[in-house]
Order: structure tokens, then sequence, then C-alpha cells
């Protein structure tokens, strides 16, 4: 469960430096830097986001619902 929060709390914050981005780009009028910065933070969180998710799958602390969806075997005797 704690691993479900810290994911949880890691796309909130990418979605606030996104939202935090897109504000700086229409203040400022595309001068200054505070748009690249949030931006920069919100590539690096969401990069260590992916390794989190990469070393929980692989340390078995997370696993995948289920596999792929198999359509239905369709068997001779029913035609």
């Amino acid at each position: 469960m704690l691993i479900k929060l810290i994911i949880l709390l890691f796309l909130l914050t990418i979605l606030y430096s996104l939202a935090s981005s897109f504000f700086f780009l229409v203040k400022d009028k595309g001068q200054g830097d505070r748009t690249v910065q949030r931006l920069t933070w919100r590539v690096g969180l969401s990069l260590v986001l992916f390794l989190l998710l990469w070393g929980a799958h692989s340390l078995g602390w997370i696993e995948p619902n289920s596999g792929p969806v198999k359509p239905p075997v369709k068997s001779e005797a029913s035609g």
C-alpha cells in the first residue's frame, strides 16, 4: 500500500510541475527560464518514477494485475 501512495504522490507532483510550467509559460510570455526549470523537474520526476516502478517490479513489491487478454477459443462441439 505504501508503494501505491508513493506512486500517486509522484504522479500528482508531476502534474503540478506540468501545470506550473504552463502557467509560467503564459505569465512570462516566453521570457525567463522558469518554464524550462519546471519542465526539467517534470522530466526528472518521470524518470525517477519509471526507475521506481521498474525496481519495485524487479523486487516483487508490485505485480501486474493480469496478462494480455486472449480471445475465447471456439470449441468444435459448439459449431
